[in-house]
Protein backbone atom coordinates (compact mmCIF):
# COMPACT_ATOMS: atom_id res chain seq x y z
CA UNK A 1 0.00 0.00 0.00
CA UNK A 2 2.83 2.35 0.90
CA UNK A 3 4.54 1.57 -2.38
CA UNK A 4 1.32 2.39 -4.24
CA UNK A 5 0.97 5.74 -2.42
CA UNK A 6 4.55 6.62 -3.25
CA UNK A 7 4.12 5.69 -6.88
CA UNK A 8 4.96 8.67 -9.09
CA UNK A 9 2.79 9.69 -12.02
CA UNK A 10 3.44 12.80 -14.18
CA UNK A 11 5.90 14.10 -11.60
CA UNK A 12 3.60 13.67 -8.58
CA UNK A 13 3.00 10.79 -6.19
CA UNK A 14 -0.38 9.22 -5.59
CA UNK A 15 -0.30 10.80 -2.14
CA UNK A 16 0.10 14.24 -3.69
CA UNK A 17 -2.94 13.61 -5.87
CA UNK A 18 -4.95 12.40 -2.87
CA UNK A 19 -4.00 15.49 -0.86
CA UNK A 20 -4.95 17.77 -3.77
CA UNK A 21 -8.27 15.92 -4.15
CA UNK A 22 -8.90 16.19 -0.42
CA UNK A 23 -8.26 19.96 -0.47
CA UNK A 24 -10.61 20.39 -3.43
CA UNK A 25 -13.34 18.33 -1.74
CA UNK A 26 -13.00 20.26 1.54
CA UNK A 27 -13.14 23.62 -0.24
CA UNK A 28 -16.17 22.55 -2.31
CA UNK A 29 -17.90 21.45 0.90
CA UNK A 30 -17.09 24.83 2.47
CA UNK A 31 -18.53 26.60 -0.58
CA UNK A 32 -21.62 24.39 -0.43
CA UNK A 33 -22.08 25.27 3.26
CA UNK A 34 -21.68 28.98 2.43
CA UNK A 35 -24.27 28.64 -0.30
CA UNK A 36 -26.71 26.74 1.90
CA UNK A 37 -26.36 29.02 4.93
CA UNK A 38 -25.26 32.48 3.79
CA UNK A 39 -26.92 32.71 0.37
CA UNK A 40 -30.10 30.99 1.54
CA UNK A 41 -30.31 33.48 4.39
CA UNK A 42 -29.71 36.39 2.03
CA UNK A 43 -32.39 35.13 -0.37
CA UNK A 44 -34.95 34.76 2.41
CA UNK A 45 -34.18 38.27 3.68
CA UNK A 46 -34.45 39.69 0.16
CA UNK A 47 -37.86 38.07 -0.37
CA UNK A 48 -39.21 39.79 2.74
CA UNK A 49 -38.57 43.26 1.30
CA UNK A 50 -40.59 45.03 -1.37
CA UNK A 51 -37.43 46.31 -3.06
CA UNK A 52 -36.39 44.33 -6.14
CA UNK A 53 -32.77 45.52 -6.02
CA UNK A 54 -31.70 43.22 -3.18
CA UNK A 55 -33.27 40.19 -4.92
CA UNK A 56 -31.36 41.06 -8.08
CA UNK A 57 -28.05 41.52 -6.24
CA UNK A 58 -28.38 38.18 -4.42
CA UNK A 59 -29.27 36.43 -7.70
CA UNK A 60 -26.41 37.95 -9.67
CA UNK A 61 -23.89 37.19 -6.92
CA UNK A 62 -25.11 33.59 -6.87
CA UNK A 63 -24.53 33.32 -10.62
CA UNK A 64 -21.13 35.04 -10.75
CA UNK A 65 -19.45 34.80 -7.33
CA UNK A 66 -20.02 31.09 -6.64
CA UNK A 67 -18.53 29.84 -9.96
CA UNK A 68 -15.39 31.81 -9.17
CA UNK A 69 -15.24 30.16 -5.74
CA UNK A 70 -15.50 26.71 -7.29
CA UNK A 71 -12.72 27.54 -9.73
CA UNK A 72 -10.67 28.87 -6.81
CA UNK A 73 -11.13 25.56 -5.00
CA UNK A 74 -9.70 23.61 -7.95
CA UNK A 75 -6.91 26.15 -8.42
CA UNK A 76 -5.82 26.02 -4.76
CA UNK A 77 -6.00 22.22 -4.72
CA UNK A 78 -3.84 21.86 -7.82
CA UNK A 79 -1.22 24.36 -6.64
CA UNK A 80 0.42 21.65 -4.50
CA UNK A 81 1.09 19.54 -7.56
CA UNK A 82 4.00 19.75 -9.95
CA UNK A 83 2.33 20.56 -13.23
CA UNK A 84 3.78 20.90 -16.69
CA UNK A 85 3.94 24.42 -18.15
CA UNK A 86 1.24 23.51 -20.66
CA UNK A 87 -1.18 22.32 -17.95
CA UNK A 88 -0.43 25.36 -15.74
CA UNK A 89 -1.04 27.68 -18.66
CA UNK A 90 -4.29 25.86 -19.50
CA UNK A 91 -5.55 26.22 -15.92
CA UNK A 92 -4.72 29.94 -15.90
CA UNK A 93 -6.38 30.34 -19.30
CA UNK A 94 -9.54 28.64 -18.02
CA UNK A 95 -9.52 31.07 -15.12
CA UNK A 96 -9.12 34.06 -17.42
CA UNK A 97 -11.94 32.85 -19.69
CA UNK A 98 -14.21 32.20 -16.72
CA UNK A 99 -13.43 35.60 -15.17
CA UNK A 100 -13.98 37.39 -18.49
CA UNK A 101 -17.31 35.67 -19.21
CA UNK A 102 -18.64 36.19 -15.69
CA UNK A 103 -17.52 39.84 -15.63
CA UNK A 104 -19.24 40.56 -18.96
CA UNK A 105 -22.44 38.79 -17.86
CA UNK A 106 -22.36 40.65 -14.55
CA UNK A 107 -21.88 44.02 -16.28
CA UNK A 108 -24.64 43.35 -18.83
CA UNK A 109 -27.03 42.26 -16.07
CA UNK A 110 -26.31 45.40 -14.01
CA UNK A 111 -26.84 47.70 -17.01
CA UNK A 112 -30.04 45.93 -18.08
CA UNK A 113 -31.50 45.94 -14.56
CA UNK A 114 -30.61 49.62 -14.04
CA UNK A 115 -32.29 50.66 -17.29
CA UNK A 116 -35.43 48.61 -16.67
CA UNK A 117 -35.73 49.46 -12.98
CA UNK A 118 -34.79 53.11 -12.81
CA UNK A 119 -35.20 54.59 -16.30
CA UNK A 120 -38.03 52.57 -17.83
CA UNK A 121 -40.12 51.77 -14.75
CA UNK A 122 -42.89 54.23 -15.70
CA UNK A 123 -42.45 54.01 -19.47
CA UNK A 124 -45.16 52.06 -21.29
CA UNK A 125 -44.04 53.00 -24.82
CA UNK A 126 -43.41 49.70 -26.69
CA UNK A 127 -41.27 51.47 -29.32
CA UNK A 128 -38.92 52.79 -26.67
CA UNK A 129 -38.65 49.37 -25.06
CA UNK A 130 -37.79 47.98 -28.49
CA UNK A 131 -35.05 50.61 -28.81
CA UNK A 132 -33.67 49.52 -25.45
CA UNK A 133 -33.34 45.95 -26.76
CA UNK A 134 -31.35 47.23 -29.72
CA UNK A 135 -29.23 49.37 -27.40
CA UNK A 136 -28.56 46.39 -25.14
CA UNK A 137 -27.47 44.38 -28.18
CA UNK A 138 -24.98 47.11 -29.06
CA UNK A 139 -23.69 47.24 -25.48
CA UNK A 140 -23.29 43.45 -25.43
CA UNK A 141 -21.39 43.56 -28.73
CA UNK A 142 -19.01 46.20 -27.39
CA UNK A 143 -18.43 44.32 -24.10
CA UNK A 144 -17.90 40.95 -25.79
CA UNK A 145 -15.60 42.53 -28.37
CA UNK A 146 -13.52 44.01 -25.56
CA UNK A 147 -13.51 40.64 -23.78
CA UNK A 148 -12.33 38.80 -26.89
CA UNK A 149 -9.45 41.25 -27.36
CA UNK A 150 -8.56 40.71 -23.69
CA UNK A 151 -8.55 36.93 -24.16
CA UNK A 152 -6.49 37.13 -27.35
CA UNK A 153 -3.94 39.23 -25.52
CA UNK A 154 -3.68 36.58 -22.78
CA UNK A 155 -3.32 33.86 -25.43
CA UNK A 156 -0.18 35.59 -26.68
CA UNK A 157 -1.53 37.30 -29.76
CA UNK A 158 -0.08 40.73 -30.47
CA UNK A 159 -3.19 42.86 -30.25
CA UNK A 160 -1.26 46.00 -31.14
CA UNK A 161 -0.25 44.44 -34.46
CA UNK A 162 -3.85 43.44 -35.21
CA UNK A 163 -5.09 46.93 -34.38
CA UNK A 164 -2.34 48.49 -36.49
CA UNK A 165 -3.26 46.21 -39.37
CA UNK A 166 -6.86 47.32 -39.10
CA UNK A 167 -5.89 50.95 -38.58
CA UNK A 168 -6.71 52.37 -41.99
CA UNK A 169 -9.94 50.42 -42.27
CA UNK A 170 -10.85 51.37 -38.71
CA UNK A 171 -10.37 55.05 -39.44
CA UNK A 172 -12.58 54.81 -42.52
CA UNK A 173 -15.30 52.98 -40.59
CA UNK A 174 -15.05 55.45 -37.70
CA UNK A 175 -15.51 58.40 -40.05
CA UNK A 176 -18.48 56.68 -41.66
CA UNK A 177 -20.32 55.90 -38.41
CA UNK A 178 -19.31 58.87 -36.25
CA UNK A 179 -22.69 60.58 -36.76
CA UNK A 180 -24.52 57.35 -35.97
CA UNK A 181 -22.59 56.89 -32.74
CA UNK A 182 -23.08 60.56 -31.88
CA UNK A 183 -26.85 60.10 -32.13
CA UNK A 184 -26.62 56.80 -30.25
CA UNK A 185 -24.78 58.38 -27.31
CA UNK A 186 -27.20 61.30 -27.43
CA UNK A 187 -30.09 58.82 -27.19
CA UNK A 188 -28.38 57.26 -24.18
CA UNK A 189 -28.08 60.73 -22.60
CA UNK A 190 -31.79 61.38 -23.26
CA UNK A 191 -32.67 57.99 -21.81
CA UNK A 192 -30.68 58.48 -18.62
CA UNK A 193 -31.16 62.21 -18.02
CA UNK A 194 -34.77 62.43 -19.35
CA UNK A 195 -34.85 66.12 -20.35
CA UNK A 196 -38.16 65.32 -22.05
CA UNK A 197 -40.49 62.36 -22.53
CA UNK A 198 -43.19 61.30 -24.96
CA UNK A 199 -46.16 63.66 -24.61
CA UNK A 200 -44.11 66.67 -23.47
CA UNK A 201 -44.61 69.99 -25.28
CA UNK A 202 -41.20 71.48 -26.08
CA UNK A 203 -39.75 74.46 -27.95
CA UNK A 204 -36.39 74.23 -29.74
CA UNK A 205 -35.26 77.45 -31.38
CA UNK A 206 -38.10 78.33 -33.79
CA UNK A 207 -39.73 74.88 -33.64
CA UNK A 208 -42.36 73.73 -31.17
CA UNK A 209 -44.55 70.69 -30.74
CA UNK A 210 -45.35 67.55 -28.77
CA UNK A 211 -42.90 64.63 -28.51
CA UNK A 212 -44.29 61.64 -30.40
CA UNK A 213 -41.35 59.25 -30.62
CA UNK A 214 -37.83 59.00 -29.21
CA UNK A 215 -35.68 56.68 -31.31
CA UNK A 216 -32.06 55.60 -31.23
CA UNK A 217 -31.12 58.06 -34.01
CA UNK A 218 -33.99 60.56 -34.25
CA UNK A 219 -36.75 62.14 -32.16
CA UNK A 220 -40.06 63.08 -33.81
CA UNK A 221 -42.22 66.04 -32.81
CA UNK A 222 -45.78 66.84 -33.89
CA UNK A 223 -45.98 70.60 -34.46
CA UNK A 224 -48.99 72.78 -33.69
CA UNK A 225 -49.74 73.15 -37.40
CA UNK A 226 -49.89 69.36 -37.78
CA UNK A 227 -46.71 68.34 -39.59
CA UNK A 228 -44.11 66.04 -38.07
CA UNK A 229 -40.66 67.49 -37.37
CA UNK A 230 -37.73 65.07 -37.18
CA UNK A 231 -34.63 65.98 -35.16
CA UNK A 232 -31.43 63.99 -34.82
CA UNK A 233 -30.75 63.20 -31.17
CA UNK A 234 -27.39 64.99 -31.28
CA UNK A 235 -29.17 68.18 -32.40
CA UNK A 236 -31.52 67.98 -29.42
CA UNK A 237 -28.82 67.36 -26.81
CA UNK A 238 -26.79 70.23 -28.28
CA UNK A 239 -29.72 72.70 -28.18
CA UNK A 240 -31.56 74.62 -25.50
CA UNK A 241 -34.87 72.83 -25.00
CA UNK A 242 -37.79 74.50 -23.23
CA UNK A 243 -40.09 71.86 -21.76
CA UNK A 244 -43.52 73.36 -21.04
CA UNK A 245 -45.00 70.06 -19.83
CA UNK A 246 -42.87 70.33 -16.70
CA UNK A 247 -43.88 73.90 -15.98
CA UNK A 248 -45.50 73.87 -12.53
CA UNK A 249 -47.06 77.30 -12.98
CA UNK A 250 -47.32 79.93 -15.69
CA UNK A 251 -46.49 83.58 -15.00
CA UNK A 252 -48.80 85.88 -16.95
CA UNK A 253 -48.28 89.59 -17.56
CA UNK A 254 -50.90 91.64 -19.37
CA UNK A 255 -51.67 95.33 -19.79
CA UNK A 256 -55.02 97.10 -19.94
CA UNK A 257 -55.16 100.56 -21.54
CA UNK A 258 -57.92 103.07 -20.73
CA UNK A 259 -58.56 106.48 -22.27
CA UNK A 260 -57.15 109.72 -20.92
CA UNK A 261 -60.73 110.74 -20.11
CA UNK A 262 -60.68 108.26 -17.20
CA UNK A 263 -60.86 110.09 -13.87
CA UNK A 264 -58.37 109.63 -11.06
CA UNK A 265 -61.05 108.03 -8.91
CA UNK A 266 -61.81 105.51 -11.62
CA UNK A 267 -58.10 104.72 -12.04
CA UNK A 268 -57.83 103.92 -8.32
CA UNK A 269 -60.62 101.35 -8.65
CA UNK A 270 -59.17 99.49 -11.65
CA UNK A 271 -56.44 97.48 -9.81
CA UNK A 272 -59.04 96.25 -7.32
CA UNK A 273 -61.40 95.25 -10.14
CA UNK A 274 -58.66 93.20 -11.82
CA UNK A 275 -57.57 91.61 -8.54
CA UNK A 276 -61.14 90.56 -7.74
CA UNK A 277 -61.59 89.11 -11.23
CA UNK A 278 -58.42 87.00 -10.93
CA UNK A 279 -59.06 85.76 -7.39
CA UNK A 280 -62.56 84.59 -8.31
CA UNK A 281 -61.13 81.97 -10.70
CA UNK A 282 -59.69 78.62 -9.62
CA UNK A 283 -56.06 77.68 -10.34
CA UNK A 284 -54.85 81.30 -10.18
CA UNK A 285 -52.67 83.28 -7.79
CA UNK A 286 -52.81 87.07 -7.96
CA UNK A 287 -49.48 88.92 -7.72
CA UNK A 288 -50.01 92.62 -8.48
CA UNK A 289 -51.89 95.23 -10.54
CA UNK A 290 -50.66 98.85 -10.90
CA UNK A 291 -51.24 102.00 -12.92
CA UNK A 292 -47.88 101.55 -14.62
CA UNK A 293 -47.39 104.21 -17.30
CA UNK A 294 -48.71 106.98 -19.54
CA UNK A 295 -48.90 105.66 -23.07
CA UNK A 296 -49.16 107.56 -26.35
CA UNK A 297 -52.93 107.21 -26.36
CA UNK A 298 -53.75 105.30 -23.14
CA UNK A 299 -53.25 105.06 -19.40
CA UNK A 300 -51.70 101.63 -18.88
CA UNK A 301 -52.48 99.29 -15.96
CA UNK A 302 -50.05 96.36 -15.74
CA UNK A 303 -51.11 93.10 -14.07
CA UNK A 304 -49.16 90.00 -13.04
CA UNK A 305 -50.71 86.73 -11.93
CA UNK A 306 -49.93 82.99 -12.00
CA UNK A 307 -51.85 80.11 -13.54
CA UNK A 308 -51.28 77.03 -11.35
CA UNK A 309 -51.40 74.59 -14.27
CA UNK A 310 -49.12 73.95 -17.26
CA UNK A 311 -51.95 73.32 -19.73
CA UNK A 312 -52.09 76.10 -22.35
CA UNK A 313 -55.83 75.72 -22.97
CA UNK A 314 -56.56 76.17 -19.25
CA UNK A 315 -54.45 79.33 -19.27
CA UNK A 316 -56.40 80.72 -22.24
CA UNK A 317 -59.75 79.86 -20.61
CA UNK A 318 -58.70 81.69 -17.46
CA UNK A 319 -57.47 84.75 -19.37
CA UNK A 320 -60.75 84.88 -21.28
CA UNK A 321 -62.76 84.83 -18.05
CA UNK A 322 -60.63 87.63 -16.63
CA UNK A 323 -61.04 89.75 -19.76
CA UNK A 324 -64.82 89.30 -19.78
CA UNK A 325 -65.07 90.17 -16.09
CA UNK A 326 -62.98 93.33 -16.57
CA UNK A 327 -65.15 94.40 -19.52
CA UNK A 328 -68.34 93.89 -17.48
CA UNK A 329 -67.04 95.97 -14.56
CA UNK A 330 -65.73 98.73 -16.83
CA UNK A 331 -69.16 99.01 -18.46
CA UNK A 332 -70.75 99.47 -15.04
CA UNK A 333 -68.31 102.25 -14.09
CA UNK A 334 -68.30 103.92 -17.51
CA UNK A 335 -64.57 103.29 -18.06
CA UNK A 336 -63.57 103.15 -21.72
CA UNK A 337 -60.79 101.07 -23.21
CA UNK A 338 -58.26 103.05 -25.20
CA UNK A 339 -57.52 102.50 -28.86
CA UNK A 340 -55.10 104.31 -31.17
CA UNK A 341 -56.35 107.86 -31.72
CA UNK A 342 -54.91 111.05 -33.12
CA UNK A 343 -56.06 114.62 -32.41
CA UNK A 344 -55.40 117.32 -35.01
CA UNK A 345 -55.48 120.99 -33.97
CA UNK A 346 -56.18 123.58 -36.69
CA UNK A 347 -54.79 127.09 -36.29
CA UNK A 348 -57.57 129.39 -37.66
CA UNK A 349 -55.45 132.50 -37.34
CA UNK A 350 -53.50 131.57 -40.46
CA UNK A 351 -54.97 132.32 -43.87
Amino acid sequence: MQNFIKTSFLGNSVLDYLIALGIIILLILAIWIIKRIVFSKLKSLAKKTTNETDDFLVSILDKTFLPLLYYGAFYIGLRGLSLTPAISKSIRLIGVILLTVLTINFTVAIIKFSIQKYWLKDDSDPARKGNIKILMSIIKTILWGTGIFFLLDNLGFKISSIIAGLGIGGIAVALAVQNIFSDLFSYLAILLDKPFEIGDFIIINDYMGTIEHIGIKTTRIRSLSGEQIVFSNSDLTGSRVRNYKRMNQRRVVFTVGVTYDTTQEQLKQIPGIIEKAIKSIDKTRFDRAHFASFGDFSLNIETVYYVLDSDYNIYMDIQQKINLEIMAEFEKLGIEFAFPTQTIYLDKTQN
